[in-house]
């Protein structure tokens, strides 16, 4: 429709708020997605992002973003490119609404995902050049899940507009912070400032966990770790953290979901 064409070009070429430009399109036609924290439009990739850690931090589904943009396994991108942040005109967002499981889920038996060569490119480089991800990860299933650092439980997990995604773990700075499952680290770095030093881990094809705040990260991107292992020391880093703690989320097939449900009980 002519009308969303010309809102979208103006809201591209200013700085109309994302949830103004949300009200005016709804007259026109419904919005294919409209998540927390998803803004229409493109989003231009900064040096050491990665695509997992650009759905992450927009609530998005990480294969759903690299389909919408033609990328495939491992989804390498590059300073400088252009990733559409909704789908192609005529395709739908194909991730389940957001609902808790009824029961606990504590063994999901779910195969790692295989990747395969291919990646679209803006610029020579990709984003995490320091150890690129292997386009293979080793066939194994999650059988189970473990804490993934010790310490008080602070903060619990919260479905709600504006609740948490995920657990706070209260503890000693420099504790250990160790990988709830065995996986592939797809994200290691410091560019979702509201995380601080942030480790993004995929365990399968349907299952993410991310550990935020972290004082020291102690693996790198594409290198795989064992359950258990330790990946990060405890910290206090990111916006408006002032003790030493460790945010811990899952999130499956892109959806934020309780921890509690997955870690044994303690």
């Amino acid at each position: 429709m002519a009308e969303r064409a010309w809102l979208m070009r103006v809201w591209r070429n200013s700085r109309l708020p994302s949830l103004m430009l949300a009200l005016l399109l709804a007259g026109c036609s419904t919005l294919p997605y409209s998540g927390a924290r998803f803004h229409p439009g493109y989003y231009e990739v900064h040096p050491g992002e990665t695509l997992y850690s650009i759905a992450w931090r927009f609530d998005l589904n990480y294969r759903e973003l690299a389909r919408w943009n033609g990328i495939s396994a491992p989804y390498t991108i590059y300073p400088g490119q252009r990733l559409r942040m909704n789908p192609p005109p005529g395709a739908r967002y194909a991730v389940s609404s957001r609902q808790v499981e009824s029961v606990p889920v504590r063994e999901p038996k779910i195969q790692v995902s295989t990747g395969s060569s291919g990646g679209a490119a803006a610029q020579k480089h990709p984003t995490h050049a320091s150890r690129p991800s292997s386009s293979k990860v080793p066939q194994h299933s999650v059988s189970h899940w473990v804490w993934p650092a010790k310490g008080t439980l602070t903060k619990r997990f919260s479905s709600g507009s504006g609740g948490s995604r995920g657990i706070d773990i209260g503890g000693k700075l420099g504790e250990p912070v160790r990988a709830a499952a065995a996986g592939q680290v797809v994200y290691s770095g410091s560019g979702l400032p509201s995380y601080g030093k942030l480790l993004i881990i995929q365990h399968n094809e349907r299952y993410l966990t991310a550990y935020a705040h972290n004082e020291k990260l102690l693996v790198h991107e594409g290198e795989m770790v064992r359950q258990g292992q330790e990946i990060a020391t405890m910290g206090r880093s990111g916006t408006n953290i002032h003790r030493p703690m460790l945010h811990f989320e899952i999130r499956r097939d892109g959806e934020p979901v309780d921890p509690l449900r997955y870690l044994p009980r303690r």
